[in-house]
C-alpha cells in the first residue's frame, strides 16, 4: 500500500521538477530575449535539432543497441511520430502563435495550462472513466493560483485577439499531447525515455529545419550565444521533457499536467530574484493557492490509493 502510495508520489514529485526546469528555462528566455538578437523561427530549429542530436549521442553511449528499438515496431513508429508531431513540434509552434498574433505570455500560458482539462475530457470520452473529485479540485485551484500570479490582480492583461485565443487553446491541447502520446511507447523497457525524447525531438527538428534551415538566415555566433543556446536546450529543452517521460512510469497523464502550475511560479520568483522584479499581494496568494493545490492532488491521490487497497484487502 506505501509502495504504490510513494509510486505516485514520485511521479508528482518529478513532474513538479521538470515544471520548475521550465520556468528556470522561461527566466533563462526573458534574458535571451533581452540580450540576443535570435531569429525565432531560427530558434526554433536549432533548439530542437540541438537537443535531438545531443540526446541520441548521449543514448548511444548508455543504450546501444536499444536506440534503435522503437523502430521495430510499425505502431511504435506511428505513436513516435505523433509525439514528436503533436505533441513537441506542435505545443512549440502554438505557443509561439498564440503570442505573435495580439497575444501575451501570461494569456498563452494560462491558456496552455488548461491541458489537464483536455487530458481528463479524453480520459471520459475513450475510456468512459470520471476523474477524481480531488484531482478536478486541485486542478481548479492550482489555475486560479496561475491566474492570479500571471495577471497580478490586473485582468486587462488577458484581453487577446480571437486568433490569439485558437492557437492558445491549441497550445493547451497540444500539451495535454506530449504528456499522453508517449506513454505507449516508454511502458517497454526497451524504449527508455531519453531515447523516445532524442528520437522526438529530432523529428521536430528535421520538420523546423524544412521550413527555416538552421544554416539559413544564422545569427552571429559569439561565446553568449552559445552558452544562451545550451542553457535552453539543456534546462529547457532535454531535462524537462525527460523528466517528464520519466514521471508517466509512475503517475497518471492528467496528474502530471496539473503539476505545470509549478513553471510560472518558479519563472515569477527567478524574476524577483535576477530581474529585480517586484511582487505584490495578488501574486503571493496565487503561489500560495498553486501549492495548496499541489498539496490536495498528492494527498487525495494518496487517500484514494489507500481507500482502493483497502477495499481489495477486505474482499
Amino acid at each position: 500500500m506505501a509502495k504504490k502510495s510513494s509510486k505516485v508520489a514520485r511521479g508528482i514529485i518529478i513532474a513538479a521538477a521538470a515544471s520548475m526546469m521550465w520556468g528556470i528555462s522561461g527566466t533563462c528566455l526573458q534574458f535571451i530575449s533581452q540580450n540576443q538578437n535570435i531569429p525565432e523561427n531560427w530558434f526554433l530549429s536549432a533548439r530542437t535539432l540541438g537537443a535531438g542530436l545531443i540526446l541520441l549521442l548521449i543514448s548511444l553511449i548508455m543504450y546501444r543497441g536499444k536506440v534503435f528499438h522503437v523502430f521495430k515496431s510499425w505502431k511504435n513508429i506511428g505513436w513516435l511520430f505523433a509525439y514528436a508531431i503533436l505533441g513537441l513540434m506542435a505545443n512549440l509552434f502554438t505557443f509561439y502563435k498564440s503570442i505573435q498574433f495580439g497575444g501575451n505570455a501570461e494569456a498563452a500560458t494560462i491558456l496552455q495550462y488548461l491541458s489537464p482539462l483536455f487530458i481528463v475530457l479524453g480520459t471520459v470520452i475513450f475510456r468512459r472513466q470520471m476523474p477524481y473529485k480531488s484531482d478536478v479540485f486541485a486542478f481548479i485551484i492550482a489555475l486560479a493560483g496561475v491566474f492570479l500570479a500571471l495577471t497580478k490582480g490586473d485582468f486587462s492583461q488577458l484581453s487577446i485577439s480571437t486568433s490569439s485565443l485558437m492557437w492558445g487553446l491549441g497550445s493547451g491541447l497540444t500539451a495535454a499531447f506530449y504528456v499522453v502520446l508517449p506513454r505507449n511507447i516508454v511502458k517497454d523497457p526497451d524504449n527508455p525515455p531519453l531515447v523516445v525524447l532524442g528520437w522526438g525531438t529530432l523529428i521536430a527538428g528535421f520538420f523546423f529545419n524544412l521550413h527555416q534551415p538552421v544554416w539559413v538566415g544564422t545569427p552571429k555566433i559569439t561565446g553568449t550565444l552559445i552558452a544562451s543556446m545550451l542553457t535552453v536546450i539543456f534546462l529547457g529543452t532535454i531535462i524537462p521533457f525527460g523528466l517528464l517521460l520519466y514521471a508517466t512510469h509512475y503517475a497518471p497523464s492528467d496528474v502530471i499536467s496539473i503539476m505545470d502550475a509549478v513553471q510560472p511560479i518558479t519563472t515569477s520568483i527567478l524574476s524577483i530574484i535576477f530581474f529585480k522584479m517586484g511582487m505584490n499581494w495578488v501574486e503571493v496568494v496565487g503561489i500560495v493557492l498553486v501549492i495548496i493545490g499541489v498539496y490536495i492532488l498528492q494527498r487525495g491521490r494518496k487517500n484514494i490509493e489507500n481507500s482502493e487497497e483497502n477495499f481489495r484487502a477486505d474482499v
